[in-house]
């Protein structure tokens, strides 16, 4: 990754959007009048997740047009200046139609070095963890890093749950003496990048669920890469370590 620093100031307006974004989702967070609709692919999607896109998109057409945007809910908007924001109004639909406060909204940003930006923020929990590159990771203002634990006995290794999972691949992980657990979606990237967990597994993952994780990662002292080591959000899927056990976790969950 290129290690040409964002501006901080770019990196503190990306934060108040997905704050203020996030902070919109929280009027429909356990509302008993809250509808939910299924999309075309059978996945679920409410006015929340509808009105945090459309916030993000409206502001930054306002404050930066001409960037591309791209975003769950609505079609690409293509842009003329190279630079690219990548938006999940609520990553985790599904935990917060039930009431669950580990979802989350992520925003991400891009130019002309690469990913530049990343955002996390859980609304229902009040925390934001960001990060900018060359400017180190953040939560709440405090600096972030991930764990330095180097064996995976007693390591904590969170998904978002094991419906996707290959069979080989968890009986293997059980056997590694990892815990298990479903901290997941954009939270368990959290969980890394703050050092509470050493991995994080994405076994399908669009680029919108994953685009801030190489920055946030990254600049946590972590690794975020695809099921093939690749460093990329668009291979489907996504694994965050500590680094450390990068190696010996996508062994094992890649199977």
């Amino acid at each position: 990754m290129d290690t040409q620093p964002v501006a901080q100031a770019l990196l503190d307006e990306a934060v108040a959007l997905a704050r203020e974004a996030g902070q919109l989702t929280l009027e429909w967070f356990r509302s008993a009048d809250l509808v939910v609709d299924e999309k075309g692919d059978g996945s679920p999607v409410t006015a929340a997740d509808r009105a945090a896109e459309r916030l993000i998109r409206e502001r930054l057409a306002a404050t930066h047009p001409g960037d591309a945007i791209v975003g769950e809910e609505e079609a690409d908007v293509e842009g003329t200046t190279g630079r690219r924001w990548i938006i999940d109004p609520i990553d985790g639909t599904k935990p917060f139609t039930h009431g669950v406060p580990l979802y989350c909204t992520l925003l991400a940003f891009e130019d002309e070095h690469g990913p530049a930006i990343g955002v996390i923020d859980l609304p229902a929990l009040g925390e934001t963890v960001y990060a900018g590159r060359g400017l180190g990771c953040f939560c709440n203002g405090v600096r972030a890093h991930v764990s330095t634990r180097e064996h995976l006995w007693g390591s904590y290794l969170t998904t978002s749950g094991f419906d996707y999972w290959d069979e080989r691949a968890l009986s293997a992980t059980r056997e590694s003496g990892m815990y298990m657990r479903t901290w997941g979606d954009g939270y368990g990237y959290a969980m890394v990048a703050t050092g509470r967990a050493e991995a994080m597994v994405d076994p399908a993952a669009a680029p919108w669920d994953v685009a801030p994780m190489p920055v946030i990662i990254g600049e946590a002292g972590g690794r975020f890469t695809d099921f093939t080591n690749t460093v990329t959000i668009d291979g489907g899927n996504g694994l965050a370590t500590n680094g450390i056990l990068h190696a010996e976790v996508l062994g094992i969950v890649s199977r």
